[in-house]
């Protein structure tokens, strides 16, 4: 399994932690290589492209995470949750089909790869009302 990665200088750190921790997973590292101030727009919005042009997972990691969450789905294609639990994430792949989650920096580092590792082994429930909601969206992207 390929997914992608990134993160502004808050997020630097927990970011390394993750790639450093998770296990049978390819990590693309898009973020950025430095605590020095960068733009989590920039970031999110990378990782949305990628999201999309490689059809992958993305994990995006800034102080908050709704910052990296609004600029990543602005991203045609993209839905990105912002999530701090590991029922947060569940539902959000089970019943949203995230392809991308959105983590604050300022959370437990091992609680993170828990998360992460929770986003991508929960699949999508498949089920009609879940079906119907993502075609919604997919109809009002493409107007």
């Amino acid at each position: 399994m390929k997914i992608a990665i990134v993160n502004d200088h808050w997020g630097y750190d927990l970011k390394k932690y993750i790639i450093k921790h998770l296990k049978g997973v390819e990590v693309i590292d898009l973020g950025s290589d430095s605590k020095e101030i960068s733009d989590w727009s920039e970031y999110g919005i990378k990782l949305g492209e990628y999201i999309v042009k490689h059809k992958c997972y993305g994990v995006s990691v800034c102080r908050t995470g709704v910052g990296m969450s609004i600029a990543c789905n602005k991203v045609k294609g993209v839905r990105c949750a912002k999530v701090n639990s590991i029922k947060e994430v569940k539902l959000s792949r089970s019943d949203d089909d995230v392809n991308a989650i959105a983590i604050p920096g300022e959370i437990k580092p091992e609680r993170a790869v828990r998360i992460v590792e929770e986003f991508l082994n929960t699949e999508f429930s498949q089920k009609d009302r879940y079906l119907r909601r993502k075609k919604q969206i997919a109809d009002y992207e493409n107007k």
